[in-house]
């Protein structure tokens, strides 16, 4: 059962740059927005619940929320966390590879607190229908906030902070990861859509005060940006924890528009994919061949005239 836990991050020189279309170019996306309490096996039992009546409805792709086997808290994070290199301390990553072979599909599974080496780190695991774990992603950029009156919270006390972009080939298409906060940053999502990513996945946990200002905006920016689509699964807000999050799992196609979204209860949305829409997106409107790379080099190598 080791050979379960190997895992290998597809390396930006791995990937081609085109747009081709994977075998499956149509599928169900499930995103399980789940409520979180304090007891863990109730986290595993919920979850394991909802990926058996997403395949039911017909998902081949399964996206869970940020830190979903435990609350959102610095006081939760440590104790829930699990050493994913040790399968008997791993009771979460067991959960999901067996779901994912079991019911033969690809699971985006959230994020989880990872020791590694002393360290804690969150971290997305990713894995295929045969139950293998395909890859892991830490979270690039960590959430410090302070906000006077509204919320202050600083994940760099805790996390340390991962350091290499996820991209993962599945039966569903080549799939780029970001956690939360890493969707904040354009520059992750256009080097995915350079090797040739067809969706990327951003598990997250927005706040209520961000949530409403800029959840739904850096979603669909990422989306049309780089004309492809945008998955994101949060917890629901009634979620145990002082840290209160925005809820609403959205999914979003290649021209922004939004599919499919949720309110902040818990719940499963599921939705359609079709990855020709990427191509006839970028048909329409060639972005790629409309900019202007020699101008963008020339200013990043010289100061602005005043």
């Amino acid at each position: 059962m080791a050979a379960l836990w190997n895992t290998r991050n597809l390396t930006m020189a791995d990937a081609p740059n085109p747009f081709q279309l994977p075998n499956i170019t149509k599928f169900k996306i499930a995103l399980c927005q789940l409520s979180i309490t304090s007891d863990k096996n109730q986290n595993l039992d919920r979850a394991s619940r909802s990926i058996r009546l997403s395949v039911e409805q017909g998902a081949k792709l399964l996206v869970l929320p940020e830190m979903w086997n435990c609350p959102y808290s610095s006081d939760y994070f440590a104790k829930y966390a699990e050493d994913f290199d040790n399968r008997d301390a791993s009771p979460t990553l067991s959960m999901l590879s067996e779901a994912a072979c079991c019911h033969g599909i690809t699971i985006i599974g959230g994020s989880l607190p990872e020791w590694d080496h002393g360290r804690l780190y969150n971290t997305c695991c990713i894995f295929g229908p045969d139950g293998r774990l395909k890859a892991k992603h830490r979270k690039i950029h960590l959430f410090d906030i302070d906000i006077p009156g509204e919320i202050s919270f600083k994940e760099s006390d805790t996390f340390t902070a991962g350091d290499q972009p996820t991209i993962v080939d599945t039966e569903v298409g080549r799939i780029g990861i970001g956690i939360c906060h890493d969707i904040r940053f354009p520059e992750l999502a256009a080097l995915y859509r350079k090797r040739g990513v067809d969706i990327i996945c951003y598990p997250g946990a927005f706040n209520v005060s961000t949530g409403e200002l800029l959840w739904e905006l850096v979603q669909r920016a990422r989306a049309v940006d780089n004309q492809l689509f945008v998955a994101t699964c949060s917890p629901s807000r009634n979620s145990t924890g002082s840290y209160t999050t925005w809820g609403h799992s959205t999914l979003v196609g290649p021209s922004g528009e939004i599919i499919v979204t949720s309110g902040h209860e818990e719940t499963t949305v599921i939705a359609q994919i079709d990855y020709s829409n990427i191509q006839l997106q970028r048909k329409s409107l060639p972005l790629d061949d409309q900019k202007r790379e020699d101008i963008y080099k020339f200013i990043d190598a010289h100061e602005l005239n005043p």
